[in-house]
């Protein structure tokens, strides 16, 4: 299985950095009973290879060095290798830098490596034989994709940051099989690489007699490229270790204002 991990932004809404904003330290971890600052992708990076991923590619920019020397060849039972993209063409196109890596027959998983979310297996809810999106509920879905399903969880439409979305759960992460990774990969190549943002190309994969399906399985999500995005993800780490609040809670109370439809 494989994780294809996007780091190849600039990272702007958060420079200056001395570093990729992917190792933005953000929490810490314990390494031979010694606590150690926490890069921010290592969460992605460790929910992948909770799921079975045991290969990563980070797509990385030509100035992100620093990323290949931190991780290295390895991250815990995974191999690691790399790919670059020369140039900031968006997301799809980093993304499938990555694609002549996967087999047809390989489960493929995606993520942003600037973001934090619970819960920590929620790759492992994701069905392997479609195209299927990890959703999560913000407060401000119009900076984010917003994704409206049917009932039965199918994606009808992907709102691609757009004022007043019909929905305020957005995609976080996904996973696929590597056939479905090279049709979407074939099908940008075809709409002339206009796609930067995945959810534009998930809408051409739907019109096309395409399926994605949409679970609802996350209960929080954040950005971690903002300095207030920095902020609520120490304060949601803090709050998952406590146990002070259950972010269920704030889920049933967003249902209840928007109602059933969305």
């Amino acid at each position: 299985m494989w994780g294809i991990v996007p780091a190849a932004g600039s990272g702007t809404r958060i420079q200056p950095l001395a570093f990729s904003k992917e190792l933005l330290p953000v929490g810490s971890r314990r390494e031979a009973g010694i606590e150690r600052p926490r890069a921010v992708s290592e969460y992605l990076v460790e929910r992948m290879t909770r799921a079975g991923a045991d290969r990563i590619c980070f797509v990385i920019s030509p100035t992100k060095s620093d990323i290949l020397r931190y991780y290295g060849s390895r991250f815990g039972p995974a191999h690691v290798v790399y790919a670059v993209q020369p140039e900031p063409r968006g997301l799809c196109d980093a993304i499938f830098r990555a694609a002549p890596l996967v087999a047809s027959s390989e489960t493929v998983l995606i993520g942003l490596p600037d973001t934090i979310w619970f819960p920590e297996d929620g790759f492992l809810a994701l069905p392997h034989d479609r195209l299927a999106l990890l959703l999560f509920p913000v407060d401000r879905p119009e900076l984010f994709d917003a994704v409206v399903t049917a009932t039965d969880g199918r994606v009808l439409e992907v709102q691609v940051k757009q004022p007043e979305p019909a929905s305020f759960w957005i995609w976080g992460a996904f996973k696929m099989p590597g056939a479905v990774l090279h049709e979407l990969h074939r099908l940008w190549r075809e709409r002339a690489r206009q796609d930067e943002y995945l959810g534009t190309l998930i809408n051409a994969y739907i019109a096309r007699g395409g399926r994605a399906y949409g679970l609802r399985a996350g209960r929080a999500y954040v950005d971690v490229g903002t300095l207030n995005g920095y902020r609520e993800a120490i304060r949601l780490l803090s709050m998952d270790q406590s146990g002070a609040q259950d972010p269920r809670q704030r889920i049933a109370a967003m249902a209840g204002a928007a109602g059933d439809g969305d």
